[in-house]
């Protein structure tokens, strides 16, 4: 369980990496919709893992390749804006974030499954 200091932590760090990816590091993402679902925390608070979704799914791929080829000037741009607050800029470890997909695909099972109406049991209750 993640102390209240790590979620605190882990909060700044999606927000800035959500600002980052809009504003500073529109170059690594070609124009796609780039989400961080979440991030957590080490206890030291020395490594943060970031979960990423991105829209268009079709080259997420790709995307996700040159981000985490490009993790070294994510990290300098979180750390001139985390100076202040924290004492050690964190390691950034990204993952794709795949809960979108997965609940789609949820969703169409779902969707395709038929279930018959059920019995009456007139029968029973009269026994």
């Amino acid at each position: 369980m993640e102390s209240k200091r790590q979620q605190k932590v882990a909060r700044q760090i999606q927000k800035d990496l959500g600002d980052i990816f809009q504003r500073d590091a529109q170059h690594l993402v070609n124009g796609a919709f780039v989400t961080v679902t979440g991030v957590r925390m080490t206890p030291d608070l020395g490594i943060a893992r970031a979960y990423l979704s991105f829209l268009p799914e079709k080259k997420k791929e790709l995307l996700f390749e040159g981000i985490q080829e490009n993790t070294r000037f994510i990290r300098q741009k979180l750390g001139e804006r985390v100076r202040h607050q924290l004492r050690i800029v964190p390691e950034l470890q990204f993952y794709l974030d795949d809960t979108a997909e997965y609940a789609a695909k949820m969703d169409a099972l779902f969707a395709n499954l038929v279930i018959p109406p059920a019995e009456d049991n007139k029968e029973d209750e009269t026994e």
